[in-house]
C-alpha cells in the first residue's frame, strides 16, 4: 500500500506522533493506502508556517498579478494530472469516474476564474462628506485560512475554498476527511510544481476531534471554511466564535424538486432522478423531496420507477456504471436505518428499500423510493444522504410553496415548468441559495453557491466568495491647514 504524508511547508512531512491509518477502497472493501493520523502538533506546525508565509519570505513580497499568474500554473497542472486524480478519488471515495472525472476537468477553471481575479480587488475613493480629507479603502487577506472538506467531491471543494482565498493573499491549511484524504495530499505536489511559495498551502491529514478540532481552535487561523453536516457546522460556528474566527459554512440540505403538470415531462423525470440518484445520494444538493402535482403523480411516479430501476450498480470504475457503492460504512448503515424508518413510520416502498446483494464490498444500497409520504416524516425532513426519494404530492403552486419551505433547510430548489410566470414566481417565493428551473445539479466557478437556514453561511465560487477573505480598510488623510478649534469633539 502507498503510504501518505502530511503536506507542510512545502514539504512531505511525517506525523509528529508517528501514527498512520487505513483508507479503504468502499467498492471492494479493502484498505489501499495509509494516510497521517495527525495531532494538534501537525496543525500547529501547518499554522506556523501559513503564518510566516503571510508576514515574511516571496508570498508575502508577491504581487497580485504574480499570485494570478501562480494559480494559472496551477490550473493547467490539474488539466494535466485530472485523469489520474480521478481514479484516485474514486478508490478513495467510491463515486463514479464519470462524475468524479468531470469535476477534475472542470476544477481548474476555479484556479483560472480567481487567478485572474486576484489582481482586480480594487479598493474605492469615497467622495467623503468631511472638508479638506481624502478617504479611500483598501482590501486584505484576512489570515491563514483553515479549509476543512468533505468526503464526496474533495478536490472539488479544494477548488472552491482555496482559489479565492490565495487570489485574496491568504495562506491555507486544508483538513480533508479521513475517509478520502489521498487525491488532497497528492494534489499538494501540483502546487509545489506550480511555484506556491513554501507554506502558502498545506494539508494536515487526520480524525475531525483532533485535527479539524485543533485547527478551528488555533489562535493563529483566522477563518474556517467548511463543508459538511449542519450539526457540525454548528458545533464549528460556536468553536470559531470564541477566537472570532470568520466563517464560511456549506452545509446539509433536504432540497425540494418541484415538478408541475405543465413541466417537460421527459426532461423533469431525468433532472428528478439525476437529483437524487447521481453520486449515489450522497451530495448536500440531492433533490431528495420531490414535490408532484396531483393531476400527474401516479403516471410520473410510474415513469421515475421504470427509470430508477433501470440503473446499473456496480464497480465506479466501469462507464457503464450508474450507481456506486456508500463511501463508508457509517454512512451505508444510516441510509438503511432511514429506509426502515421511513417503512415504519407508513411510507410505501415502490422501488427499492434495501441493501443491494451480490456486488463486492458490502456497500450499497438499492435506488429507493418512497411515496405515501406525509411532510411531518422523518424521511422527509431530515437529510440522508444516501439514494432514497421521498414523493409528496400537491395541488397548485401556493401549496407547492409552503411544502417546499417547511423546512430547516434551504440549499437548492427545482422548479419543472413551461411556464415563464410560474418559473419567476417560484424562484422568488422558494428559500434556497440556489434555485434551477428546468435543470438540477448545474453548478459553476462563476455563479455563488450557498444556503440559507440551516443550509449555511456565506457564497462560494463567484466574486461573491473572494470577499469572504478579504478585510475592508478605511484609511483618512486630512490636508486640513491649522488646528481644529476644538479636540474633544469627534471630527
Amino acid at each position: 500500500m502507498k503510504t501518505y504524508s502530511h503536506f507542510i511547508d512545502g514539504q512531505y512531512v511525517e506525523p509528529a506522533d508517528g501514527e498512520w491509518m487505513d483508507t479503504v477502497n468502499p467498492y471492494t472493501g479493502e484498505a489501499w493506502a495509509r494516510i497521517p493520523k495527525g495531532s494538534a502538533k501537525d496543525v500547529d506546525r501547518a499554522v506556523q508556517a501559513a503564518k510566516r508565509a503571510m508576514s515574511s519570505g516571496p508570498y508575502a513580497a508577491m504581487s497580485a498579478s504574480e499570485r494570478g499568474k501562480m494559480m494559472l500554473r496551477l490550473a493547467d497542472l490539474v488539466a494535466a494530472n485530472a485523469q489520474r486524480l480521478a481514479e484516485i478519488e474514486v478508490r478513495d471515495n467510491g463515486k463514479l469516474l464519470s462524475e468524479m472525472r468531470g469535476q477534475l476537468n472542470y476544477h481548474p477553471e476555479w484556479w483560472r476564474y480567481f487567478g485572474g481575479i486576484a489582481d482586480k480587488l480594487e479598493g474605492a475613493v469615497v467622495p467623503i462628506d468631511k472638508p479638506d480629507h481624502f478617504a479611500f479603502t483598501t482590501h486584505e487577506p484576512v489570515g491563514v485560512v483553515g479549509a476543512l472538506t468533505a468526503w464526496n467531491s474533495p478536490l472539488l471543494f479544494i477548488a472552491w475554498k482555496c482559489a479565492p482565498a490565495i487570489a485574496a493573499g491568504c495562506s491555507v491549511v486544508v483538513k480533508p476527511s479521513e475517509f478520502t484524504s489521498a487525491s488532497t495530499l497528492e494534489f499538494a505536489a501540483l502546487t509545489k510544481e506550480a511555484g506556491f511559495p513554501d507554506g502558502v498551502f498545506n494539508v494536515v491529514a487526520g480524525l475531525g476531534p483532533t485535527v479539524g478540532a485543533a485547527l478551528v481552535e488555533h489562535p493563529d487561523v483566522a477563518k474556517i471554511t467548511f463543508t459538511g453536516s449542519d450539526a457540525t457546522g454548528a458545533a464549528i460556528y460556536a468553536q470559531a466564535a470564541k477566537t472570532m474566527k470568520r466563517v464560511t459554512l456549506e452545509l446539509g440540505g433536504k432540497s425540494p424538486n418541484i415538478v408541475f403538470d405543465d413541466a417537460d415531462l421527459d426532461k423533469a423525470a431525468s433532472g428528478a432522478i439525476s437529483g437524487i440518484f447521481a453520486a449515489t445520494g450522497q451530495t448536500c444538493i440531492a433533490g431528495s423531496r420531490l414535490l408532484v402535482q396531483n393531476s400527474i403523480k401516479d403516471a410520473f411516479t410510474k415513469r421515475l420507477v421504470e427509470l430508477g430501476g433501470s440503473a446499473r450498480k456496480g464497480d465506479p470504475m466501469d462507464p457503464q456504471t450508474n450507481i456506486g457503492p456508500v463511501t463508508t460504512p457509517a454512512q451505508y448503515r444510516k441510509v438503511l436505518d432511514y429506509i426502515g424508518i421511513a417503512k415504519a413510520e407508513g411510507a410505501h416502498c415502490v422501488l427499492g428499500g434495501a441493501a443491494a446483494s451480490g456486488l463486492p464490498g458490502g456497500q450499497f444500497v438499492e435506488p429507493t423510493i418512497f411515496v405515501d409520504v406525509t411532510p411531518a416524516m422523518r424521511i422527509a425532513r431530515e437529510e440522508v444522504f444516501g439514494p432514497v426519494l421521498s414523493i409528496i404530492g400537491f395541488d397548485d403552486e401556493d401549496e407547492a410553496i409552503r411544502l417546499a419551505n417547511d423546512t430547516i433547510y434551504g440549499l437548492a430548489a427545482g422548479v419543472w415548468t413551461e411556464n415563464i410566470g410560474r418559473a419567476m414566481r417560484m424562484s422568488k417565493a422558494l428559500k434556497a441559495g440556489t434555485v434551477w428551473v428546468n435543470t438540477y445539479r448545474a453548478v459553476s466557478y462563476m455563479m455563488p453557491f450557498g444556503g440559507m437556514k440551516h443550509s449555511g453561511i456565506g457564497r462560494e465560487s463567484g466574486i461573491e466568495a473572494v470577499r469572504h477573505y478579504l478585510e475592508t480598510k478605511s484609511t483618512w488623510i486630512s490636508y486640513a491647514q491649522g488646528v481644529p478649534s476644538n479636540p474633544f469633539v469627534m471630527r
